[in-house]
């Protein structure tokens, strides 16, 4: 039965972007902001270690991504969210698009004859996990993206004219700041312009150089409501998460319902919605890190 009931605010998660061209501060914002936010802060750094040249000013473990494939940024967010950080960076979310722009002209030179639309078939369902995992992550995420950048000239105020680099569109999917609760534009003159903003306070406002006092007002408000519930209390939101889980790490169909038989079995349980949150948190860990595996469901 659909039933309405009165809306409430609940605690959340920060997600948030910022963007612009070379040289606006992208990095060193996004960890200013998440030092204010405050606790235990990971950065997955694609920059070429561009993050820890800040390590003496700032508290952050890092993580200096090997490649820029969707599957690796996925297993870097899994392993940042099984480290209990609280506040995660992703420094940058263009080399992840860039790398799948190019796996989709190889698929359509080699599947589809050239045609690209066809490839998409393959690409979209890759975004789709990328921003599903983002977006499941169980801290506060802050997503730097590269824009794209040209050059235009204003007055300097003498007559004459200088040259200004300027960003302009996220190197990023179409739509994908839709995902997101904050998008910050940033300026080479690292002013930064609040394009959408879902606490309501600081829409279409210029921020100069935001820093941790504006991470903590972002901490103050995101922290203002009812608790978050944990998902693995409710029966039906745990099921998803364990068939996730498994589908995710290459389980068939088959494999998936024996893997849950043999866990309801070691927990002397019949049923799923007998076992407890603890209980179920547990078994997805365990398949997120490997321990059960379609081989171990075989043998």
């Amino acid at each position: 039965m659909l039933e309405f009931k009165k809306a409430t605010k609940s605690q959340s998660k920060l997600r948030a972007a910022l963007f612009g061209p070379s040289g606006s501060g992208k990095t060193y914002t996004a960890l200013r902001v998440a030092t204010g936010i405050g606790g235990k802060v990971a950065v997955i750094d694609t920059e070429r270690g561009s993050a820890s040249k800040y390590a003496d000013r700032f508290q952050f473990d890092v993580l200096d991504l090997p490649d820029s494939r969707i599957d690796t940024y996925i297993m870097a967010m899994q392993a940042a969210a099984k480290a209990g950080y609280e506040v995660l960076i992703i420094d940058s979310l263009s080399h992840g698009w860039k790398d799948l722009l190019e796996e989709i002209d190889r698929l359509a030179k080699s599947k589809y004859k050239g045609n690209t639309w066809s490839a998409w078939s393959d690409g979209t369902p890759k975004q789709q996990r990328f921003i599903d995992a983002l977006l499941q992550f169980p801290g506060h995420v802050l997503a730097t993206i590269r824009s794209k950048t040209e050059w235009t000239t204003e007055d300097a105020g003498n007559g004459k004219s200088r040259p200004v680099r300027v960003g302009l569109a996220p190197e990023q999917g179409k739509g994908i700041e839709y995902e997101f609760d904050l998008l910050l534009e940033l300026s080479t003159d690292h002013i930064a312009t609040v394009l959408k903003d879902r606490t309501g306070k600081w829409q279409d406002q210029t921020i100069d150089k935001p820093g941790e006092d504006f991470g903590k007002a972002l901490s103050d408000w995101l922290s203002d409501g009812e608790p978050i519930a944990d998902p693995m209390e409710d029966s039906t939101s745990a099921r998803e998460a364990v068939m996730q889980a498994l589908t995710e790490a290459g389980f068939s169909k088959d494999q998936v319902k024996q893997s849950v038989t043999d866990w309801l079995e070691s927990l002397q349980v019949a049923l799923f919605d007998k076992t407890t949150a603890a209980q179920r948190k547990a078994f997805v860990e365990s398949i997120t890190s490997g321990q059960v595996t379609p081989q171990k469901v075989e043998a």
